[in-house]
């Protein structure tokens, strides 16, 4: 008897137009063609998820790496800065005692400091330091090579461009890692599909396992749509 009421209510949605061509026979079928698909694309899912997830890892230490040594050189770079520092600060000491040779008159003793400058900017200072001061040298007011506009970034621009390198390891790891994230998500989405095509058997009513076998069809449309507007991991192949 409840067989037959069964009958009578899958007959009278067909009459109802509610997808008349998709019997149970042809549902059957196509549960079990998505079913197939669904697992498949879980798989892929998976996999790039956790390729993802190691470039992630690689990025991060990598970073990390050329980040220390970023660091290192930027240490170079300030003690480089506190040395010439110390010899702009000999020189400006020889410059005093000059300028009082000078006033006294005994311009050979002015000589020889000069001589002296001379020759700790000779052996002491780099091509940059010893430019600087030539600049300094040049100005109307006393100046400092220190002052001289961008010659400070030349202590650390190595380091910079290392450090740099480094930010961008990091800005991909970051990447790599919300990527990851989103492939997690494609699972779950797909898990969800999975559930609800495994749980259209218990639906006795034609009409309504067509109607979750629907449901299942708009969330894979959805996590697929979802899935493909997610980067590959960087340097993927097949």
């Amino acid at each position: 008897m409840a067989k037959d009421v069964e009958k009578k209510e899958n007959v009278t949605a067909e009459k109802k137009g509610f997808i008349p061509w998709l019997n149970e026979g042809r549902l059957e079928t196509f549960i079990a063609i998505f079913l197939g698909i669904t697992a498949v694309l879980t798989a892929w899912a998976t996999w790039i998820g956790s390729l993802h997830g190691g470039n992630q890892a690689t990025n991060y230490t990598t970073s990390n790496n050329i980040s220390a040594e970023g660091n290192s050189m930027w240490n170079e770079g300030s003690q480089q800065y506190m040395q010439d520092l110390m010899v702009w600060n000999s020189i400006t000491d020889y410059i005093t005692e000059r300028d009082i040779a000078e006033m006294e008159g005994n311009q050979e003793k002015a000589d020889l400091i000069n001589e002296k400058i001379d020759t700790i900017i000779y052996d002491s200072c780099s091509d940059d330091f010893a430019d600087a001061i030539d600049w300094a040298f040049a100005q109307d007011e006393w100046a400092s090579p220190f002052d001289k506009e961008g010659y400070m970034d030349t202590y650390y621009a190595e380091a910079q461009a290392v450090l740099d390198e480094a930010q961008s390891y990091l800005e991909q790891g970051q990447e790599d890692n919300a990527n990851g994230d989103r492939f997690g998500l494609v699972q779950v989405i797909y898990s969800l599909v999975l559930f609800l095509l495994g749980i259209i058997g218990i639906f006795k009513n034609l009409p309504n396992r067509k109607i979750v076998f629907i449901i299942s069809v708009v969330f894979l449309i959805a996590g697929m749509i979802y899935m493909f507007t997610i980067p590959l991991p960087q340097g993927f192949t097949l």
